[in-house]
């Protein structure tokens, strides 16, 4: 007589497992979308923040000057305005011969330079933004008054100042300026 083995295996059929991995699935998604919010938001700081920075710098340094001559990219690194992420491939401090990009968290193009209309002010201009960190750029606190030393903030076409009396500028506007201006924003300082 054959005597047959008893087996007392144990295991997850496959619904369970496809349900396991569903749930996986699902938690890995939200955790993604959450990490990519946390970056945006890391960046649109880390952009607020290098902003602020620069335009201390370069207000400091150029205190007891009449004019901001001479001021551009180069001029930037040279005196030591800009952190090195601002400036991949350049050392900040050296003295950099030629044209010199300077880029912001986001990947676009940070242009610093002398306003042409008035030599004592100088600009810096943010592009390559995402729609939500130039409006919320674009809507931050740069002042209440024009004693802030900002003079205006450039969306697009439209220009927003104390002068107009049209700063802050609301989400609407920001909204609007950003969509249509490749999210790139320029301030004016005194």
């Amino acid at each position: 007589m054959i005597k047959l083995r008893e087996s007392n295996q144990s295991g997850r059929s496959m619904i369970e497992m496809l349900g396991v991995l569903a749930i996986i699935g699902v938690l890995s998604v939200g955790g993604i979308s959450g990490y990519s919010k946390a970056m945006a938001k890391y960046k649109t700081n880390k952009t607020l923040d290098q902003l602020s920075l620069l335009i201390t710098n370069i207000r400091t340094l150029y205190a007891n000057q009449i004019s901001y001559a001479g001021l551009n990219n180069a001029a930037a690194v040279s005196f030591e305005l800009v952190t090195q992420e601002m400036a991949p491939g350049v050392q900040v401090g050296s003295n950099p011969a030629g044209a010199v990009n300077l880029v912001n968290p986001f990947g676009g193009a940070v242009t610093i330079g002398v306003n042409n209309a008035n030599p004592a002010q100088f600009t810096v201009e943010y592009a390559g933004l995402d729609r939500q960190t130039c409006i919320t750029i674009a809507t931050a606190d740069w002042g209440g008054s024009a004693s802030s030393g900002l003079v205006n903030i450039q969306i697009g076409n439209t220009i927003y100042s104390w002068a107009n009396n049209n700063l802050p500028i609301s989400i609407a506007n920001a909204g609007a300026g950003c969509a249509a201006n490749n999210n790139k924003i320029t301030w004016t300082y005194n």
